[in-house]
């Protein structure tokens, strides 16, 4: 069965393909592999709301199952920001070293104890015919006050996970993905891409 994987971001398809690997029956695609389509513009006021928007665009549009997730950085201390505009903070055409760079000079003068931040996910499933569910997955933890590790990507290497000491960008990428807000909220649909098997 094919399942579309609506993002172009190379990264977050690495991490949806890793993570679904096991699932040997799903034919996975990206909208890399449909260079004529054009999502939707991300007009949700949350990232639930914009995973559903991106997910049933393209699977009406392609025809197709589809999953779509929309995630950022909620960090309380900055009265939710970045929050949905996580991936344009510093711009809606800024690189991911740019949105840290806004972000650690926002929080500069926020003492360690108040710096917190949630990684927080929404994963929407579609079929042609319309939603089917929409999950959450979150991971808590704090934000560093300078980039440590070069592996990851966007926010990974200022959020160190409770419990790790690390970042994410300095964690095996294997780690990551085990206990990420994204793997937290793809667990919750395992039962429903299971079923597709029988």
């Amino acid at each position: 069965m094919q399942l579309i994987i609506a993002s172009r971001n190379v990264h977050k398809i690495r991490e949806f393909r890793s993570m679904l690997k096991s699932f040997k029956h799903l034919d996975l695609l990206s909208l890399i592999d449909f260079p004529n389509y054009i999502p939707p513009q991300e007009t949700g006021a949350s990232f639930e709301e914009n995973a559903i928007l991106k997910a049933e665009h393209a699977a009406k549009t392609l025809n197709c199952w589809v999953i779509a997730d929309d995630s950022g950085l909620v960090v309380p201390a900055l009265q939710g920001a970045p929050g949905i505009y996580s991936r344009r903070y510093a711009g809606e055409h800024a690189t991911d070293k740019d949105n840290r760079v806004k972000l650690l000079q926002e929080m500069r003068s926020i003492a360690p104890p108040f710096r917190q931040g949630v990684f927080e996910c929404w994963i929407a499933l579609a079929s042609p015919e319309g939603l089917k569910k929409c999950v959450k997955g979150v991971v808590e933890g704090m934000i560093t006050d300078e980039d440590r590790g070069s592996l990851g990507f966007g926010y990974d290497s200022i959020f160190i996970k409770y419990e790790y000491g690390k970042t994410f960008a300095e964690l095996e990428e294997e780690t990551k993905n085990r206990i990420s807000h994204r793997r937290k909220a793809l667990d919750k649909l395992i039962p429903t891409l299971e079923s597709f098997a029988s």
